[in-house]
């Protein structure tokens, strides 16, 4: 036990986590790759390894916070150069969208799972390993894919806002959240952490809900 929490809960949500953030980059290196950008290829990270995609800080605050009883970390960005793509634009588009996607498609994934174990099964341990793997593959891909679609920092909803902004505002858009927008995220995660205010959780929380209970039937 960590606190309140066991370590079954802590296993399966490092295990689901591990997948989410891997997967989540995967994806967005190998549109990229698709689209015939080579940088990702010659960075390593069109590779299903998902060690490859881990920054060793991020994952440490992942290790740490999930055993505290929340969970804050990072994937190594996958760099891209969108000029080297056929359509520059809807291209790099396409490559920022597919790391949420696939998240959304892993949530999916884990809710079909979830159904027909816990149909098969009459009673499954709350507790155990299994039922928090499936029910936290379910919740953990969903916040990760809302949390990163929110349009500010560095996250990938600030590429596709900006793509849909004319020309000046774009480019102010984008060198305004590559400077000033990932310390103003960071400092409001933060805030939300140890005032228990989170503003992020507010955002988040009513379609995550939603969509929890959608994809799971309840």
């Amino acid at each position: 036990m960590f606190g309140d929490i066991t370590v079954e809960y802590v296993l399966a949500a490092l295990s689901v986590i591990f997948l989410a953030i891997g997967l989540h980059e995967y994806a967005h290196a190998k549109v990229a790759d698709l689209a015939g950008d080579p940088t990702p290829r010659l960075q390593g990270r069109v590779t299903l390894n998902l060690t490859k995609h881990f920054d060793p800080i991020g994952t440490m605050m992942i290790i740490f916070t999930t055993l505290a009883g929340f969970g804050i970390g990072w994937g190594k960005p996958v760099m891209v150069n969108p000029s080297k793509m056929k359509n520059p634009k809807w291209d790099h588009v396409a490559s920022v969208a597919a790391g949420p996607l696939s998240n959304l498609l892993q949530a999916m994934v884990f809710a079909v799972v979830f159904r027909l174990v816990t149909a098969t099964v009459p009673v499954m341990d709350p507790d155990g390993f299994l039922y928090n793997f499936l029910f936290l593959g379910v919740l953990i891909n969903i916040s990760l894919m809302l949390f990163n679609l929110i349009p500010f920092g560095p996250l990938d909803g600030h590429w596709l806002l900006g793509y849909m902004l004319p020309e000046p505002t774009r480019t102010k858009w984008f060198q305004f959240n590559r400077v000033q927008g990932g310390m103003i995220l960071l400092g409001v995660i933060l805030i939300g952490q140890f005032t228990g205010f989170s503003i992020i959780g507010m955002i988040i929380q009513a379609p995550a809900t939603f969509l929890l209970k959608f994809l799971l039937g309840v």
